[in-house]
């Protein structure tokens, strides 16, 4: 049973740690894209493709270890088992 329980968080915490990966890096795409909102089309354009690979590793380097963190600790208190 313990190797099952070790396997669930593990899954868990993974899957929890790309999904909140993903997410962040959206919204700090989407929150850094604001920057560029005023500029002309070209400028815009050149700002939009500096801005994206800093907003997507910065959201998505927090996002992952944040959701890997909150995700072992939900896998480890659904398998919780008390002890007789």
């Amino acid at each position: 049973m313990k190797n099952k329980r070790i396997l669930i968080c593990t899954l868990l915490a993974l899957s929890c740690g790309f999904f909140g990966g993903y997410i962040s890096g959206q919204i700090s795409l989407m929150l850094h894209s604001q920057k560029c909102q005023n500029q002309p089309w070209g400028f815009k354009q050149m700002c939009n493709a500096w801005e994206t690979p800093g907003a997507m590793w910065q959201g998505s380097t927090a996002g992952i270890w944040t959701g890997t963190i909150l995700g072992a600790f939900v896998g480890g208190l659904a398998t919780h088992q008390e002890r007789e």
